[in-house]
This record gives structure tokens, C-alpha cells and sequence, in this order.
């Protein structure tokens, strides 16, 4: 299709997942994709992949929690490609068992996660941004989460990162857009990835899919195929948006399951 032809994208947490999935479709509609993660076999793995399918990927290892290693990213993405259109900021993660209430979390931990989920963020905008500037402008979009935008029993680090990373979107937005930067963020629920199945219990996959509005959880390319189309020109005149993929778990008002097994029909 070719939404994305002659781009440069870098996708930040490309080895597994939304990552990989983005790095897919991204590669599939044109992009030249840098294939980053900390996992450097299984990112050449997945950059291969895309490869074998006929696409343009190179794999690249770095520490997303490194401002200095994301420098270095960006660096070797311009190096090698000379410019860089879009950059998907998708590093992220908790510590489960460790992120639980206020009172009770693990404030080393709390310090982990908001350096791998909100500081991976800015880095990865505060450094391809200037060579965003230099080719014209660009796109970045920024993995957010619906723990961002709501409360839940735990996962407080992890859910103030994520509102963190909301912010973020929208200061990136505010201060490049007139310099041709469009800053989106993309807020997923429940996406069944590897680390999901290793972390999220089927019952509390059940849960999720009873809340949903759509007959299922989503998947990874239900993220990839939103974050293609903010980074196209299809996009061209939105920015400093968050937008929900829920499957629509969180449109409804909170009795709506226990009404429907009490036999209200929708």
C-alpha cells in the first residue's frame, strides 16, 4: 500500500509484541524500519523477519533506561538511512508483586519504572526531535496505556508513568507543532502479547474480554495498525491526541456486565 514510502522509522521495544507488530506493518507500508530493543538476538530475529517478507529493517541493540544509549540510537538511525520521519517511543513495563497500592510499593522499584516507562519516553523525543527538525519534521507516537487515564487496585508506578507519557504527548505537540512535529500517543487495554500471557492469569483475561465491547481482547497489530496511521499523512492534522484501543472496555459505565448477567440484553 505504501502509506509510508520513503519514511525512516525508529520503533523503540520492536522485538516482541506491539513493537514487533508495528515494525511489521510499518515495514509493510513502505518504511525503512530500525528494528530497537534491549534484546538484541530476538530484535534481529524480527528485523530478518520483515526482511525475508521483502521489507527494509535493521535491527539495533540499546538500553531504553540510557539517555546515552538512545542518543546513540537515534545516531546510527541517521547514519545509516540519513534522516528520520518517525519515531514510535514503545518501551514500557511494571514489576508485579512490587507495583502494588501507595502505601505499599517498592519505591526502588517505583524509580525503575518510571525510568523504563516515562524517562524512555522523553529521551527517545528529546533526541529525535533536533533531527526530526533537520529533514522538515516528523512524527513521534508514544505508547501510553489505559492505566494512564484511570485508577485501579495497583500498578500505581506503572499507571503514573503512563499518565506521565499522556503529558508528555501533549507538551511534544504544543511545542513542535508549528515546527511541522506531530506527538500522538496511543492508550491500549488489555493486548494479549508474550508478557501479557506471562503476567495476566486467563480468568483475569476472561475478565477483561467480559468488559470489552468487541467479542475479544485485541492483539498486537490492533496497536501497529493505529500507530501507522498517526505516523502517515493520513494523520497530517491530528496531534497531541491520545488515542483509546480498548476494544471499548472502558466506554461503558462499570454495572454493565453484572446488568447483562442479571439478563439485560445489548
Amino acid at each position: 500500500m505504501g502509506r509510508l514510502a520513503g519514511k525512516v522509522a525508529i520503533i523503540a521495544g520492536a522485538a516482541f509484541g506491539i513493537g514487533r507488530a508495528t515494525a511489521t506493518i510499518m515495514a509493510r507500508e513502505g518504511a525503512r524500519v530500525i528494528v530497537a530493543d534491549y534484546d538484541a538476538d530476538t530484535a534481529g530475529i524480527a528485523a530478518e523477519a520483515i526482511r525475508q517478507s521483502g521489507g527494509d529493517a535493521h535491527a539495533v541493540h540499546f538500553d531504553a533506561t540510557s539517555e546515552e544509549s538512545v542518543r546513540e540510537l537515534i545516531a546510527r538511525a541517521k547514519a545509516r538511512y540519513g534522516r528520520i520521519d518517525i519515531m514510535h517511543n514503545n518501551v514500557g513495563g511494571t514489576e508485579p508483586g512490587k507495583d502494588v497500592n501507595v502505601v505499599e510499593l517498592d519505591l526502588a522499584a517505583w524509580d525503575r519504572i518510571l525510568k523504563l516507562t516515562l524517562h524512555s519516553a522523553l529521551y527517545g523525543c528529546r533526541h529525535v526531535i533536533p533531527v526530526m527538525l533537520e529533514g522538515g519534521g516528523g512524527a513521534i507516537v508514544n505508547t501510553a496505556s489505559m492505566s494512564g487515564v484511570i485508577g485501579d487496585a495497583g500498578l500505581t508506578a506503572y499507571g503514573a508513568a503512563k499518565a506521565g507519557v499522556i503529558s508528555l504527548t501533549r507538551y511534544v505537540a504544543t511545542q513542535y507543532g508549528r515546527r511541522n512535529i506531530r506527538c500522538n500517543a496511543v492508550a491500549p487495554g488489555l493486548i494479549i502479547t508474550e508478557r501479557a500471557n506471562e503476567v495476566v492469569a486467563p480468568p483475569v483475561q476472561k475478565i477483561f474480554e467480559e468488559h470489552n465491547l468487541v467479542p475479544r481482547n485485541g492483539r498486537p497489530e490492533d496497536i501497529g495498525h493505529v500507530v501507522a496511521f498517526l505516523a502517515s499523512e493520513e494523520a497530517a492534522f491530528i496531534t497531541g491526541q491520545t488515542i483509546t484501543v480498548d476494544g471499548g472496555a472502558f466506554t461503558h459505565g462499570p454495572t454493565l456486565v453484572d446488568m447483562m448477567k442479571l439478563g439485560l440484553r445489548i
